[in-house]
């Protein structure tokens, strides 16, 4: 008989060391390690490998699990924060905002109004919050498919981080709104709705004088001369660093404390960590760190502890595969559309206006952290979150699989794509949708 210590030791070293093999078997088939590691998660819960060993990881996700599983939902939103900038957001074009704001809300409306359809008795605040999840750009894993398809520092590479920066950014602060409602009492009224838009508001104020007083800071002659002596006065290792996730868990508890969520605080937090706040160094020193601590351990672990949580007996009854597929088919054609229309009236051609909607559909780990803290408050039921974590996975298997389909509508938009990545045609699978144009240009 184990010990509970042991115990949790032996389920952290057997999810982390399936869920890196996953990922690493899902990226040599040309998807994002985040499909292997849920499924990695799914694989050792409770309805496929489970019941043939004694692990907690058998029969559920243990009160520990779920610490570590928190711990990792602050460092994710608190990275993903760090993907962006204010200087990102106040130097954006305005087509671009316009079009960040259309591929979030078109999916969004869409799921809202087909949810209405497949979850019949479902309130609305719930649906709201299921179109929220459902709505959301995985900047990460499209930052990996644009270093996949040659396309950083690109045009369409740097507009389509653009439109995930402004997406991520509306899906979050919308699901902060939702959650203040929630609880306010589940119904969006009047009151409940300004409360909600005022602790919002105060939130970003407080976020925006923080941004404006660093600024401030950064453009006096001493400032710079002041974090440097401080920096070699402490005496402690990485001392700066935890001063850093000091302030960024004092956001978290502040945006708490609001009705907010912890989720608001880290993401903004991470925000105003730039190299201009806390200077180059600094910023590389904090961005060097949270890579390693967050995708080699905790993002894995996430994963794979939500793959646990996921019920597949939902997928057992009709009812269950036809709501997946309802959702799934509304957020892909809603978000793909979306991105593709926006881009053709800015003058793309067809394949790359195509293959930028499919971009933007994968969806990825802050869309899964929602659901994770909606299942965590009692507002998503185990059926529910699993419906939405299979959408998230199905779009973004298609998300790169579209992609490349799309730029082989052309000769021309085929040739590009080879050009930017070659090693695609000599990946094993990948090779046969080069083969032959759709569409021959002259």
């Amino acid at each position: 008989m184990l010990s509970d210590q042991t115990e949790f030791i032996v389920s952290l070293v057997v999810l982390l060391g399936t869920s890196l093999l996953a990922g690493e078997i899902a990226l040599r088939l040309g998807q994002a390690a985040l499909v292997g590691q849920l499924l990695a998660g799914i694989l050792l819960g409770p309805y496929l490998l489970g019941p043939f060993y004694g692990l907690t990881v058998a029969t559920g996700v243990s009160a520990s699990l779920t610490a570590v599983q928190f711990l990792a939902t602050f460092f994710l939103l608190f990275l993903a924060g760090m993907e962006m900038g204010p200087d990102d957001i106040y130097g954006m074009k305005l087509g671009t905002f316009l079009t960040g704001l259309a591929v979030f809300l078109v999916p969004f409306g869409a799921t809202l109004v087909v949810g209405f359809f497949v979850l019949p008795g479902t309130s609305l605040l719930l649906l709201l919050f299921v179109a929220a999840t459902l709505s959301v750009t995985a900047l990460p894993i499209l930052a990996v498919m644009l270093g996949e398809f040659g396309l950083v520092g690109r045009p369409l590479g740097r507009l389509a981080m653009t439109v995930a920066l402004v997406n991520e950014l509306a899906a979050v602060t919308v699901f902060a709104l939702l959650l203040q409602v929630y609880k306010a009492g589940g119904h969006p009224t009047g009151p409940s709705l300004a409360i909600a838009i005022g602790s919002i508001t105060l939130f970003l104020a407080v976020v925006l004088i923080a941004h404006q007083v660093l600024a401030i800071l950064q453009s006096r002659a001493g400032w710079n001369a002041f974090t440097l002596k401080v920096g070699t006065t402490l005496r402690s290792r990485q001392a700066g660093f935890a001063i850093l996730m000091v302030l960024a868990m004092g956001a978290a508890l502040f945006s708490q404390a609001l009705g907010l969520t912890f989720l608001i605080g880290a993401f903004y937090a991470g925000i105003l960590v730039t190299p201009a706040s806390v200077g180059e160094a600094s910023y590389k020193s904090v961005r060097s760190i949270l890579a390693v601590v967050c995708w080699g351990f905790f993002i894995p672990l996430f994963l794979a502890i939500t793959g646990l949580q996921v019920d597949l007996t939902v997928f057992l009854s009709i009812a269950g595969l036809s709501t997946l597929l309802a959702l799934f088919a509304v957020a892909a054609l809603a978000k793909v559309g979306a991105g593709a229309s926006a881009t053709l009236v800015q003058g793309w051609s067809a394949p790359d206006a195509l293959a930028f909607g499919f971009m933007v559909n994968s969806r990825g780990a802050v869309g899964i952290a929602m659901a994770v803290i909606l299942l965590g408050a009692g507002v998503f039921s185990s059926q529910l979150f699993t419906v939405v974590v299979a959408v998230g996975i199905a779009t973004t298997i298609l998300a790169p699989l579209g992609a490349v389909l799309s730029w082989r509508l052309t000769r021309r938009s085929r040739e590009e794509m080879l050009l930017r990545m070659p090693q695609l045609a000599r990946r094993p699978g990948a090779s046969a949708p080069l083969a032959g144009p759709l569409i021959d240009e002259p």
